[in-house]
């Protein structure tokens, strides 16, 4: 029976607010029922408290990908299911992994490589500049941020970047069948094992290299393990950060008056970022499964049950944000859910502030003239089910 239970995901109208489908949820309460790709009925988790109730709970709501109570949120998870790191584990073979790459994703590190950082974007935006108006932001700029980054700290070649892009978007683009992912993952998979391979006869100094000598060598994990490891830092270490760079200026340039006050005070850009964070909702969905019967917001949770935390809808939470539909960058929403939360939130979270921070605030003092060069309306917006964001950005100044 899934006559009236609506569907989840759905595409969203404008880039940066949640898909106006996702109001139905809310009126059912903080949990209700929705309906996945293969017919499916899960729960949805749209209250904030709730979703932040779920991801604190690893022994009743479980990330384990191979189990068979997993709910795949579009067809390309089921290829997920064969990859095996971290995100989809459950403590405590999910904390072995994450403790491995603790030392390379702290505070610390992130501000360690702000000058780096600073460098690349300028550099970036000096191409820009030379080649003059119109600059389409989302190849020029907020791709390459996060790609080159993520490759200098993991020490894979940056010259490989176009494939490893590519294939990239096809593992997280929404639309994407199984056959499709499972093909994107295995050339992933292939690249990344060969690049595993002659790092060991020839090593470097990137993290891939230190987990070489550490942990495969002495035996801690296996050459797949590692593999898998490095095919989740290399997507997730540059898609959702570029997605969230190039939606971060249209979201600034679509409200004006907030990016006039962050023009006039710089110090609000840590508080600002936060806001884009929240405001935008870049990965919507986070799959769990019951592991025993639960109640959460006076539902029966049964054990199997399918769980989605929609980052979206727990972020526009009213009792958590008030005017939680309006974009104030002084709001300073430190407690979204965005990077998740709990023992599975983001590892690269403090990496993707800095480069937000630094792309976002050297973009719009650097070009004070700034602007659309094409109607908001008329952007491709990536599809419902992956990472959430535009396609294109072309801007003029």
């Amino acid at each position: 029976m899934t006559a009236g239970i609506p569907e989840y995901p759905q595409p969203r109208g404008c880039p940066y607010h949640p898909p106006a489908g996702y109001a139905e949820y809310d009126r059912h309460g903080p949990v209700s029922r929705v309906r996945l790709y293969n017919g499916r009925q899960v729960w949805a988790v749209t209250g904030h408290a709730e979703a932040r109730r779920v991801l604190l709970d690893p022994a009743t709501y479980s990330s384990d990908r191979v189990h068979p109570h997993y709910p795949a949120l579009a067809p390309r998870f089921e290829s997920a299911r064969k990859v095996r790191n971290f995100i989809g584990m459950d403590p405590p073979e999910h904390t072995v992994q994450r403790r491995m790459l603790l030392s390379s994703f702290t505070v610390k590190k992130a501000q360690a490589l702000r000058p780096r950082i600073q460098a690349l974007v300028d550099n970036l935006i000096d191409t820009i500049e030379a080649k003059g108006p119109v600059a389409d932001l989302v190849p020029e700029f907020a791709l390459p941020v996060p790609s080159i980054v993520i490759c200098e700290l993991l020490g894979v070649p940056y010259a490989d970047h176009t494939f490893f892009e590519q294939q990239s978007r096809r593992v997280v683009t929404g639309s994407t069948s199984l056959e499709e992912s499972a093909d994107a993952f295995a050339q992933l998979s292939a690249y990344l094992d060969g690049l595993i391979g002659r790092k060991q006869q020839d090593p470097g100094d990137g993290l891939l290299d230190t987990l070489i000598a550490e942990q495969v060598e002495t035996g801690v994990l296996t050459r797949r393990e590692l593999v898998d490891i490095a095919l989740l830092l290399l997507v997730a270490g540059h898609e959702t950060t570029a997605s969230a760079i190039a939606l971060g200026v249209l979201t600034l340039l679509e409200h004006p008056d907030q990016l006039a006050a962050l023009r006039a005070d710089a110090s609000l850009l840590p508080t600002a970022v936060e806001e884009l964070l929240r405001f935008m909702a870049i990965a919507d969905g986070i799959a769990r499964f019951a592991t025993a019967d639960a109640e959460l917001a006076g539902q029966r949770i049964r054990a199997g049950d399918g769980i989605v935390v929609v980052i979206s809808t727990a972020n526009r939470d009213d009792a958590a944000f008030p005017g939680p539909a309006d974009f104030e960058i002084e709001r300073g929403a430190r407690n979204h859910v965005s990077f998740g939360h709990g023992v599975h939130q983001c590892i690269g979270q403090n990496l993707a502030r800095a480069e937000m921070e630094i792309a976002l605030g050297t973009l719009f003092r650097r070009l004070p003239g700034l602007r659309l060069a094409r109607d908001s309306g008329e952007l491709p917006i990536k599809e419902a089910g992956g990472v959430q964001g535009i396609w294109e950005l072309p801007v003029t100044w």
